[in-house]
């Protein structure tokens, strides 16, 4: 009897390490560790370099920065590089990106520049292997068609670049369809989430990182400030952490990588 219930306090107290141990990246992990990596390109406050721009993502390249940026689908499956869901804040229209075709896309303007929504394809032809990539793939009604999309692009990419996403569900997709990739699960306080009406359950589960056993992401990029104890604990069982975004110097401390914006931190620094 006692042996029985010391097996089961056992397995008891190992449940909450299985479900927060992050995946081991090994040595694909060497291309982004302390590195400083521009927020959707080395864009600028004024908006005369837009963000998710060529300008944005040619400035990092030769600033030397790594560079983070968005990918999304159009109407027709097409992958661009885009941050909000719907083209309001950025191109001064109303309507979603998925909502719209290319030629639609290609139209419109960034943030009133002469800049336009640039093709994932585009960018990977611009950086070409100069400085490692954080690829974040939007969540939305197509998510397996993205993947699928975006990982053909990356496979025929000849530099380095890993991945990420607040959905649980891509993370793991590429876990088990592209396990060679360096994979983070991107993620912030449950409150954070709830401001956009998110169910407090859901809100929960996914800022104290609690399907990492799905993902099992090598990375957790955490908005910058207080982390729960769960993500703390899934970094101390191996998970890189990094920090977005970023305004100032000093977040480099205790992190692996940091997303930044609006300032110039070292392109390098010690992990």
């Amino acid at each position: 009897m006692k042996k029985g219930i010391l097996v089961a306090a056992g397995a008891a107290a190992a449940l909450p390490l299985f479900l927060l141990a992050p995946g081991r990246a090994g040595k694909k992990k060497a291309p982004f560790v302390g590195r400083s990596f521009a927020h959707r390109g080395l864009h600028t406050e004024d908006r005369s370099v837009p963000e998710n721009s060529l300008a944005a993502f040619r400035r990092a390249v030769e600033a030397g920065y790594g560079i983070e940026l968005d990918v999304q689908l159009s109407r027709e499956g097409e992958v661009v590089v885009f941050h909000d869901d719907t083209l309001d804040r950025v191109c001064g229209v109303p309507g979603r990106v998925d909502a719209r075709s290319l030629p639609a896309l290609r139209r419109l303007r960034l943030c009133g520049t002469e800049e336009g929504i640039p093709l994932f394809s585009e960018v990977l032809r611009l950086v070409a292997g100069r400085v490692p990539l954080i690829v974040e793939l939007k969540t939305g009604h197509r998510n397996r068609l993205l993947c699928e999309k975006a990982l053909a692009y990356l496979r025929r990419y000849e530099g380095p670049a890993c991945i990420e996403s607040f959905d649980p569900r891509i993370v793991a997709w590429f876990r088990f369809h592209a396990p060679e990739r360096f994979r983070g699960q991107l993620a912030q306080l449950p409150e954070e989430y709830r401001k956009d009406g998110m169910n407090p359950a859901v809100a929960f589960a996914l800022g104290n990182t609690l399907l990492n056993a799905a993902a099992r992401p090598e990375f957790i990029a955490y908005r910058i400030g207080p982390r729960p104890l769960p993500v703390r604990l899934a970094e101390r069982l191996g998970a890189v952490p990094v920090g977005w975004t970023s305004h100032e110097p000093g977040n480099e401390e205790g992190r692996g990588a940091v997303i930044f914006e609006f300032y110039t931190p070292p392109t390098h620094f010690a992990e």
